[in-house]
């Protein structure tokens, strides 16, 4: 067993040294040891042990299923220690893969879960250090206060509470010091790692993950595009009054360091919190549905990280009203029209359980036969839910429990898929996920609202698209009279489910049925 580890290990070694000396742009000699090492080795045991534990289980028995879920736990607890150790894009790409709740065995996303909350801290002397070299000055020059404990600390970064010298309260942002120049080496080495291990088993399509990795990272780094990103989505979707975005003060923000205006409340999927303080729960679901509805159909435009700790709530004390304060601009995906139009068509066909465009669309999405998967990947339902309509019941209990089971029994083919859809698709079904996560923390998942307003965005950006294209004066008022008569028969469908469900609904209903059986 000991020679079969050290093996794997020594393969993986090799592989890396043989990748890394080919490379002319890096010196091998800038990687830590320690880091590598550690690495290599976690790989090598989690290798060892998917490819020794199941050898003599029959394949589809009860006690491989066991067997392989204790597999997948194990390896999970191996992969968050690992992250926590190396720390920085390690703990990043962990997160990314604990919020596919749906996509990945749960042994998996439950494990890594906890990596939000396990984010390493930089000490003062080297948040001094950072704010000193990007910004020229100590940080007593700059704030009347600074507090030494962050708010909330994260692979990347850490937030401070700080007071300007004019008294203003501010959110500092600042980048941990050393991640900027391990990013690059350690995605290099979970390619290498992650190539090794598609050798030895050729079902295993994860070089997507590096692939978005190498993409999002350069810019996740930049805080510059981040306070541009607040920027752009503020002016975006202004017309949502319970909207806020914090300001960003420009004049004291770098690539490293990122000056806002404060702002606090409680986690989006704190239940409790919201019932402490007045919070209408419904109302803050069906407007976080909005605006990602907003984002991803009209303006294909989309934040891509919403865990409960950069969205939070907060009534407001003069006005009454529950603002939803949308955290870390870092990671927006930026959908091309092509895809987003077929992305708006698919969620119609799937609204209205039209399978024929079902097929259609998720092949232009790039699913090929998988579509049936594709179409349960994105919506979290079954494809027996899928094909009745997944706006005509909620998901029940035994429901989810089989989707997070064939996350697991379907993993090669969910990772095939993953490799073959768009680019844009990956951070989306990441960003499904997580609002799924908030609305089943909260009870309102899968409601009649939800699909509502994405029905409306989806019509109001396919009837811009056609607008768009046309050239007919004619043609574009019939597009828009479409458009209009979708709406109000959505409106009307709304009120019809306001009165279902209303006092005066039950009176109506009381009044018709005693009046129907006084007439006999």
């Amino acid at each position: 067993m000991a020679q079969r580890a050290l093996k794997l290990a020594s393969l993986a070694a090799a592989a890396s040294g043989i990748y890394l000396y080919g490379n002319k742009y890096l010196d091998p000699n800038d990687f830590g040891v320690v880091r590598v090492g550690r690495a290599i080795a976690t790989t090598a045991v989690i290798t060892y042990d998917y490819l020794t534990s199941l050898r003599s289980v029959p394949y589809g028995s009860e006690e491989y299923d066991f067997l392989k879920s204790q597999v997948h736990l194990r390896s999970a607890e191996r992969l968050r220690e690992l992250c926590c150790a190396n720390r920085g894009t390690f703990i990043k790409v962990g997160q990314h893969l604990g919020a596919l709740d749906y996509l990945l065995p749960e042994e998996y996303t439950r494990t890594l879960k906890v990596l939000h909350s396990q984010a390493p801290q930089s000490t003062r002397q080297e948040i001094e250090q950072v704010i000193r070299e990007d910004l020229g000055k100590e940080i007593k020059e700059l704030f009347i206060s600074f507090e030494d404990t962050p708010l909330g600390a994260a692979s990347l970064a850490q937030v401070h509470k700080a007071v300007l010298q004019d008294g203003t309260t501010v959110a500092v942002k600042i980048q941990h010091p050393k991640v900027q120049a391990q990013s690059s080496k350690d995605i290099l080495l979970m390619e290498v790692l992650l190539l090794v291990v598609k050798q030895i088993f050729p079902d295993f399509e994860f070089m997507w993950l590096v692939e978005e990795a190498k993409k999002n990272l350069p810019l996740e780094l930049d805080f510059l595009n981040e306070g541009r990103n607040a920027e752009r989505v503020a002016h975006m979707l202004k017309n949502f009054d319970f909207l806020k975005v914090p300001r960003i003060y420009w004049e004291l923000s770098t690539r490293r360091v990122l000056l806002m205006e404060f702002m606090e409340g409680g986690q989006v999927n704190d239940r409790a919190y919201m019932e402490r303080n007045g919070i209408n729960v419904n109302e803050i679901s069906r407007n976080l549905g909005k605006l990602y509805s907003e984002m991803i159909f009209v303006n294909g435009f989309v934040h891509c990280d919403p865990h409960p700790g950069n969205v939070l709530v907060k009534k407001c004390p003069a006005s009454g009203k529950a603002h939803i304060i949308l955290l870390d601009h870092g990671l927006y995906q930026v959908l091309s029209e092509s895809f987003r139009m077929d992305y708006c068509r698919l969620w119609q066909a799937l609204i209205k359980a039209d399978m024929k465009r079902v097929q259609k669309y998720s092949r232009r999405l790039g699913a090929g036969d998988l579509y049936p998967l594709f179409a349960c990947m994105l919506t979290a339902r079954s494809w027996e839910s899928v094909n009745r309509g997944i706006d005509r019941s909620p998901v029940s209990a035994s429901e989810d429990v089989e989707i997070r089971s064939n996350a697991a029994a379907y993993l090669p083919q969910i990772t095939q898929l993953l490799n073959n859809v768009p680019r844009q698709m990956l951070l989306l079904l990441k960003t499904n996920d997580l609002l799924r996560g908030i609305e089943s923390a909260l009870h309102t998942r899968a409601s009649a609202s939800s699909f509502l307003n994405m029905s409306r965005c989806c019509i109001r950006a396919v009837s811009m698209y056609q607008r768009s294209r046309s050239h007919s004066l004619y043609r574009r008022a019939q597009i828009s009279l479409t458009e209009a008569l979708s709406l109000w028969q959505i409106n009307l469908y709304e009120l019809f489910l306001w009165l279902k469900g209303s006092q005066l609904g039950n009176w109506v209903t009381a009044l018709l049925s005693w009046m129907h059986h006084s007439t006999y």
